[in-house]
């Protein structure tokens, strides 16, 4: 290790990030200071990656989980000879550049994952490392070893503090994913104040307690970084490391270093002295020719073991073609073009819970698409997406398909996060939807940076009966459905269920929340499977006809579908019947369909959903009604709460005939 030039590009990182926050008078110059050093030796000496080849399936992943620290990853970015330019660190925090506030996946070339909010990059950090383990168990063979990287994630106090970080932690050591590193930056600082003021923890003990292997170090002493690092990457011992560097927060700054003024901008208002103190020459922006030498030739050193691991792939490939061609077919999103058809119609006197038929479906989605991987927090004995003969995740058995989070919402969230942004396996996450709030941040997340993670929410409303209106979800599908690139499925029967997963599987800018009921439905047999499947794709269908003239539309979601077809019975002649599975896909939907579906000439409309009303309001319009439950619920029988909120067909006949002036 050449100690010298590194202590150099330290020192430049440095002067990159006091520039850059500088020059925009915005953004966070603490870490990228006090971790320099740690930068230096990971982008300079240990981490195996190919900048031209950003996405190399064996490369080892860097996670920056203190997101607001991005000129770190920037800076060493733009060293290392990824496609990020001076002038993009230039451009730091400014419209349409490649390095925005905080690290975004689609945005940079080499960074893994969007972080922003504290924790979540630790979450995201055991997902990688998930799939990680699961694909060298999958793919690896006795005579050749394609995966065998490391997942490295860097975080402070603050992502530490953060209950979602907590739960990863513990189901990481649990599940011995010792492909794993986490460097704590431990500069003793928080944003308000010294981090003495809200915690008073040992971390070294903690980590241990969580079967961890923990190690404390100078994290300005690029030798014991070095040795910390190395020692992490090679001890297979089943557990995952953890490396306690004590660090300066806004070290080379002195008048606010090791305090919390250095958290934010302040400190590059002593630009000139800093860089005077760092050795740094007056232009600004400097990087010497020697730095630039020096990791231009790491970077000739990533590519020879690139070529060489190609070689061996090559090889893999040839001699294991049907592993290749699903591993291809993970990496690609690619899923049979005809997976709807391959999963049976269901009986025409199928009656069930759609969390059952949905359990049938995963299972004949799963034969289909192997890269799925599914999971529940603690509850798939109620949610019902266990994958029979799928194997379960674990130290033992890291090629299992189904994920035992244990009671840890947020994590199962972030971690199948990290499980999508990894590109090799489908992820999906399963609980009561009255629980989606605990991964919100993480479906938030998915939705922003385009994965294709399914949710898997079941016990979908009022219906839910004697536990009461704490879990009796109203608010909820509401609260998923205003979420920006979030698809929201609440299926009414067996077949828009297997369509909601066929549309979760093909979907590959974002993610997919099914929602799912405990209570029986009906299988609405009078229209063929055919027109159900086919409807639910597109979000919003007409389920029934009218006969004669129309004069009334009804429509509605999930269970409440039952409801409108008695009531359109009732009613008689002129009724139509929508079924409106999915807004989202109804609203991307061509101008001619939707006015197909919902003519303009008819203007007394009626929907009914057993949540909050204000978001069919858009469908109704000013003449139409809603029946919706805008109050939380009742601790009663389940039949008995949805009769005393409105939720039966009797209750939409009378409506009916209130708008008609029956």
């Amino acid at each position: 290790m050449n100690q010298e030039i590194l202590s150099q590009a330290a020192n430049q990182a440095r002067g990159l990030a006091i520039d850059a926050v500088h020059a925009c008078s915005s953004g966070h110059l603490g870490l990228p200071l006090g971790c320099a050093e740690i930068g230096a030796v990971l982008f300079g000496q240990s981490l195996s990656f190919n900048p031209d080849a950003p996405k190399w399936l064996n490369r080892d992943r860097f996670i920056l989980s203190a997101g607001h620290g991005s000129m770190f990853i920037y800076t060493w970015l733009h060293m290392s000879g990824y496609d990020l330019s001076l002038e993009d660190l230039k451009n730091f925090r400014q419209l349409h550049s490649k390095t925005p506030g905080h690290p975004e996946n689609f945005e940079t070339p080499g960074v893994e994952a969007t972080t922003g909010p504290l924790g979540q990059g630790v979450g995201n950090a055991v997902g990688y490392a998930m799939s990680g383990k699961r694909a060298a168990a999958k793919y690896n063979t006795a005579d050749h070893t394609i995966f065998d990287h490391h997942v490295v994630a860097l975080a402070g106090d603050g992502c530490l503090q953060e209950g979602v970080a907590r739960e990863a932690i513990e189901y990481a050591g649990h599940n011995g994913l010792d492909n794993l590193i986490l460097i704590y930056d431990s500069n003793d600082v928080t944003l308000d104040a010294m981090a003495n003021v809200t915690q008073g923890e040992k971390a070294e003990v903690y980590f241990a307690s969580q079967g961890w292997d923990a190690e404390v170090i100078n994290g300005h002493d690029l030798a014991a970084v070095h040795g910390a690092v190395e020692n992490a990457k090679s001890n297979n011992n089943g557990k995952p490391k953890i490396i306690i560097a004590k660090t300066l927060i806004g070290k080379g700054i002195p008048q606010v270093e090791g305090s919390q003024k250095a958290h934010g901008e302040g400190g590059a208002a002593f630009s000139v002295e800093a860089r005077q103190g760092l050795g740094l020459p007056a232009e600004t922006f400097h990087v010497s020719d020697e730095v630039y030498a020096y990791f231009k030739e790491q970077k000739e050193k990533q590519i020879a073991q690139f070529e060489e691991w190609q070689k061996t792939f090559e090889a893999w490939s040839a001699a294991n073609p049907e592993l290749a061609e699903e591993l291809a077919n993970g990496v690609g999103n690619i899923i049979p073009s005809d997976l709807l058809d391959r999963i049976p119609e269901f009986d025409a006197d199928y009656a069930d819970a759609t969390r059952n038929s949905g359990g049938v479906v995963i299972n004949k989605v799963a034969q289909e698409v192997p890269q799925l991987l599914t999971g529940s927090a603690d509850l798939f004995g109620s949610t019902k997406n266990y994958i029979k003969d799928g194997g379960d995740f674990s130290a033992t058995d890291p090629d299992g398909r189904n994920i035992w989070f244990g009671i840890r919402e947020h994590a199962m969230g972030a971690i199948c996060n990290g499980i999508a942004y990894d590109g090799i396996f489908r992820a999906s996450g399963a609980t009561f939807l009255v629980f989606a709030d605990y991964l919100r941040p993480s479906i938030r997340l998915a939705a922003l940076a385009g994965l294709p993670v399914t949710y898997i929410f079941t016990h979908d409303s009022v219906g839910v009966g004697e536990d009461g209106p704490t879990h009796q979800p109203v608010e909820t599908v509401s609260g998923l459905r205003v979420i920006p690139g979030l698809d929201v499925i609440r299926p009414a029967d067996p077949e828009e269920v297997a369509a909601s997963y066929a549309a979760a599987m093909a979907r590959v800018d974002g993610p997919t929340a099914l929602i799912f009921s405990r209570q029986k439905v009906r299988s609405n047999v009078e229209t063929p499977a055919s027109v159900r499947r086919e409807g639910t794709l597109k979000g919003g269908y007409v389920l029934r006809e009218e006969k004669g003239d129309l004069k009334l539309i009804l429509m509605a979601s999930g269970s409440e579908v039952g409801h409108i077809i008695e009531a359109a019975e009732q009613l008689g002649e002129g009724v139509r019947v929508v079924s409106m599975p999915c807004i989202e896909r109804f609203n991307r939907q061509s101008a001619d369909y939707k006015k197909s579906v919902l003519p303009c000439c008819c203007s007394k409309r009626i929907a009914i959903e057993a949540g909050v009303s204000d978001l069919w309001h858009q469908f109704t319009g000013f003449e139409g009604r809603v029946i919706g439950i805008d109050r939380f619920g009742i601790s009663a029988p389940g039949n008995t709460v949805m009769k005393e909120l409105g939720m039966t067909a009797d209750n939409v006949v009378a409506v009916a005939k209130e708008l008609l002036g029956h």
